[in-house]
């Protein structure tokens, strides 16, 4: 399995472990199928994997995935984004096909932080 991130969304998870958690903690990263929108996401820190996730380390931090996010975000690149209206992950997925009304790059502004 293979996740590229960009700098912002390397600093922003940094960032969130070391206010929220501590050493050893890492995020959960859910990731859904949205339909035409793409992927929609819900985060937490966590201590420690849940029953199934897989942990994930990169650099400084490490997910905790379960299966379903883990097959959707196979060869996907993360990113944070900050907007005056909006602030979270987007997904840029070069698999994914456009269907009208979305991108390749998907936002997704959910999550339980």
């Amino acid at each position: 399995m293979k996740i590229d991130f960009t700098p912002a969304a390397e600093k922003f998870i940094r960032r969130l472990v070391m206010f929220d958690g501590g050493p050893g903690y890492g995020q959960r990263l859910l990731v859904s199928p949205g339909g035409c929108s793409g992927m929609s996401a819900e985060f937490s820190v966590e201590p420690a994997p849940g029953e199934g996730e897989q942990v994930y380390p990169h650099g400084q931090f490490k997910l905790f995935l379960p299966a379903q996010s883990r097959m959707l975000l196979d060869g996907v690149t993360i990113d944070f984004k900050e907007t005056a209206t909006s602030t979270g992950f987007a997904f840029i997925d070069p698999k994914a096909k456009s269907c009208g009304c979305s991108t390749t790059e998907t936002p997704a502004f959910e999550g339980t932080h």
